[in-house]
């Protein structure tokens, strides 16, 4: 009796980072980051886990690189002209950010849950320095500043109502279920948040997170108004007495969200 062949295996399967940041992405925005494992990934893209793991060491590394790739597809035009005024091109950057994220809601929040440290994240950060050094702010306040915007910009959109996995509805349609919902608020036992219904409603329309940010610029723009007003501290001599002239810098935050660096 003739020996059994062993069966010939097939062409293997070519494969590419972006095949599988992609399917990272389809999955998150179907099923949410829980559907986004490395064995979700290979089954979408039609290999083994193992073949997912030749590009990646673990799931951490492919949303890694996800983020990195959302952050590389932010328009830098937007606010990289420096012949604008400084507030329209942070109001720029903050609703094409906006625009970005809320695309592919299953992934603002693993987005926000390590840090932001990876080159295109720096990138981003340094275009924010420049532009706030463009407004006046010295580099310590500028650190500072940057900071305040990332945080606002990504905590406004995580707390947008995202938590559903899937595309979002539109705009109108996700306030008027708010508002439907905020209706039921039973005056007798909460009267100021019945009478504020109909504008938090709107906590997720583009409106308020523009009130938002320009309440923020407000605030750094009065901040360094008020700075440049104010006699300079005094320096610090050798026996611990400050004397006129010198200024203690802050920290330089060492990703957007000031994590430390892993």
């Amino acid at each position: 009796m003739a020996g059994v062949q062993g069966r010939r295996r097939g062409p293997r399967r070519a494969l590419t980072e972006d095949e599988i940041l992609d399917a990272a992405l389809s999955l998150l925005d179907e099923g949410g980051a829980n559907a986004a494992s490395v064995r979700g990934i290979a089954a979408r893209v039609g290999v083994a886990p193992n073949a997912v793991y030749t590009y990646f060491p673990d799931k951490a590394a492919v949303i890694k690189a996800l983020v990195e790739r959302l952050l590389g597809q932010v328009d830098d035009g937007v606010f990289a002209d420096r012949g604008q005024p400084w507030r329209h091109r942070v109001e720029s950057l903050a609703l094409e950010l906006r625009a970005r994220l809320t695309a592919h809601p299953g992934a603002v929040h693993l987005m926000i849950s390590g840090p932001l440290d990876g080159p295109q994240a720096r990138v981003l950060n340094e275009r924010l320095l420049e532009l706030l050094a463009d407004a006046g702010l010295d580099p310590s306040d500028a650190a500072r500043a940057a900071h305040l915007l990332i945080v606002y910009v990504f905590g406004s959109i995580a707390l947008a109502d995202l938590r559903q996995p899937g595309p979002l509805p539109p705009e109108t349609e996700r306030t008027s279920t708010r508002r439907a919902t905020l209706a039921a608020t039973p005056a007798d036992r909460y009267p100021r948040t019945a009478a504020a219904a109909p504008v938090v409603a709107g906590y997720i329309s583009t409106e308020q997170y523009l009130w938002g940010l320009h309440r923020v610029l407000d605030g750094i723009t009065i901040s360094t108004a008020s700075r440049r007003k104010a006699p300079a501290p005094a320096k610090t001599k050798g026996n611990g007495s400050r004397t006129a002239g010198s200024r203690r810098s802050g920290p330089v935050e060492p990703d957007l969200f000031g994590s430390s660096p892993r």
